[in-house]
């Protein structure tokens, strides 16, 4: 039952629809003010009048029924009270029947999204500098899906460019086949590393890697054939991590895929009158837009990003017909986002404004920044195994009987690894520090897991949910039951925001109401009414904590 829906249609404010009063009501602070309420202050201008007096007006003309038993005037605030009792047994009935559709709705039925994210780079190591864009972008698959949207995962491949003839030569001069495939990922960035080290000393060697890219682009057959082991031994190796952190997608379509789709590109572009030669190379001008030149074609006539995205994002609207079409990309290239949108509204494509860049922060090592160059990385690989280590010791050392340890120590290291990525707003920059990725005090992933095997404890000692009948709620359960109602607002905002630390952080305000809720009250020997009652919530708890995780693409466990 929406709540807010009914106090707003009781509601009739000069100038506001139902829809304007609906945004405005609000969660209070404290349950002993309300469970609702609707702040005065921003129809003072409105109305002429004081938030008091606007308050106590309204509250004169209220009428309280059998779901809204209260209203009071306080400071400026209208505050509502509803029938908490009626609320708890509608909400409880309404998550153990829906089960692991809790919180989903169809607000996106019949609507496409697009969403490429990851988009790793052949040939190079999958470091912790590529987590962020790869958890959010699943993240935000698993949301939309779950809000009824058509949602195209896409891991848009970096399988283009001069570096693929660097590593053709340092492969020639350096390795074999053999090697490559012995050292997979590994000795492909030992060679890479070692050709930019011989290359500042021997600058001709550019030259020699030009050539043979050119030899790519040509269709050269031996060249190709590496080109390709290149690429499929990145796929994978990195389909391992993805596999870890639950990441699918439904299109590799990298940046080769484009070849044959940007000269039509550039040609509308010249048809109408966009494309300018600026020192030899064909630009977009932006100067009126407040922005520098989108660079379309070099001096020689090759394309760069800006070009290939254009197409890429033509081509995707094409083929899908996307209402929507999200870039999970770091906030550095934030200017490259806004030239090539701009450029896709001055072709006429209406749909530009559609296009969204998901910006989030960079990750950077305690020493620095990292750079496959220089081998500077830190394997994300390597992340998740020492996290998976050190949950199994947890493990061995609190329940050393505990079944199946090596399954639930994998869900809590990965679990561990994915929730600290998403625990914050996504545009904060991340110092990646072990440490904080091993810890498992404060607000963490295991602590939620470890809710939701209390919680299966409970169930598993109580049997069966049976009836309850009218009761007092504590202020622990109550405050258990109004987290509960949030969930779908929370995953509906996830979604609106593109912003799944929503869902994280919700999953730690749960899990604390609930434990707070799990000291204070008993359970087991408890009188039959109230036990059947808090079997529920401990039911309806897991339920949601659980859809929570899910979202998230992080597992849970029956018990640590």
């Amino acid at each position: 039952m929406d709540y807010k829906k009914i106090i707003a249609q009781k509601l009739n404010i000069d100038g506001l629809s139902q829809q304007e009063i609906y945004s405005y009501i609000e969660l209070p602070p404290n349950f002993d003010m309300g469970d609702y309420a609707l702040p005065c202050f921003k129809l003072s201008k409105l109305l002429r009048r004081s938030p008091i007096q606007i308050a106590e007006d309204l509250k004169n003309n209220f009428v309280t029924d059998e779901f809204i038993t209260e209203c009071s005037a306080v400071n400026g605030y209208l505050n509502f009270k509803i029938n908490r009792q009626g609320f708890a047994s509608s909400l409880l009935d309404e998550i153990i029947c829906s089960g692991d559709r809790y919180g989903s709705s169809d607000i996106g039925e019949n609507k496409t999204i697009c969403i490429d994210y990851s988009s790793i780079n052949i040939a190079k190591p999958f470091h912790i500098g590529h987590l962020s864009t790869t958890v959010i972008g699943s993240a935000l698959c698993k949301i939309f899906r779950f809000l009824g949207y058509k949602v195209v995962g896409i891991n848009h491949l970096g399988d283009y460019g001069t570096q693929f003839g660097k590593l053709i030569v340092a492969f020639k001069k350096w390795s074999s086949i053999e090697q490559v495939e012995k050292g997979r990922l590994s000795e492909l960035t030992r060679i890479y590393v070692k050709y930019h080290d011989e290359a500042k000393l021997h600058p001709e060697m550019d030259d020699e890697a030009r050539h043979y890219f050119k030899l790519i682009e040509d269709g050269d057959k031996e060249s190709n054939v590496l080109f390709e082991m290149f690429k499929r031994i990145t796929l994978e190796e990195v389909d391992k991590i993805y596999k870890l952190l639950n990441v699918e997608f439904d299109s590799y379509a990298g940046e080769s895929f484009y070849n044959d789709k940007m000269a039509p590109i550039v040609d509308e572009l010249k048809e109408k009158n966009l494309l300018k030669v600026s020192d030899g190379a064909s630009i977009v001008d932006l100067e009126e837009h407040d922005m520098p030149p989108c660079l379309i074609l070099k001096s020689d006539g090759s394309t760069l990003y800006a070009t290939r995205d254009i197409a890429a994002a033509v081509y995707r609207k094409n083929t899908y017909d996307f209402y929507k079409c999200l870039y999970v990309v770091a906030y550095q290239q934030n200017l490259h986002f806004k030239q090539f949108f701009k450029v896709l509204e001055l072709m006429g494509k209406d749909w530009a404004k559609d296009m969204v860049h998901v910006a989030y922060g960079m990750v950077s090592l305690e020493s620095g920044s990292m750079s496959t160059r220089s081998g500077n990385v830190v394997l994300l690989e390597d992340v998740i195994n020492k996290t998976i280590e050190k949950a199994y010791a947890v493990i061995e050392e609190k329940n050393p009987n505990l079944k199946d340890k090596d399954k639930i120590a994998k869900a809590v290291g990965t679990g561990a690894v994915i929730f600290g990525a998403l625990c914050n707003n996504k545009i904060k920059d991340i110092v990646f520090s072990y440490d904080r990725v091993l810890s498992f005090e404060g607000e963490t992933c295991p602590y939620v897991q470890y809710t939701i095997a209390r919680c299966n404890g409970v169930i598993a000692k109580s049997g069966e949910v049976g009836k309850f009948d009218k009761f007092d709620m504590t202020a622990s359960e109550y405050a258990v039951i109004s987290e509960l109602g949030r969930f779908k607002d929370v995953v509906k905002a996830a979604g609106e925001k593109y912003e799944p630390s929503f869902v994280t952080r919700y999953a730690i305000d749960l899990a604390t109401a609930f434990n707070k809720f799990y000291m204070e009250c008993k359970i087991a020997t408890a009188e039959q009414s109230v036990k059947n009652f808090r079997v529920a919530l401990c039911k309806a708890v897991k339920i949601t904590l659980t859809n929570a995780l899910t979202l998230l693409g992080i597992q849970t466990v029956d018990e640590m």
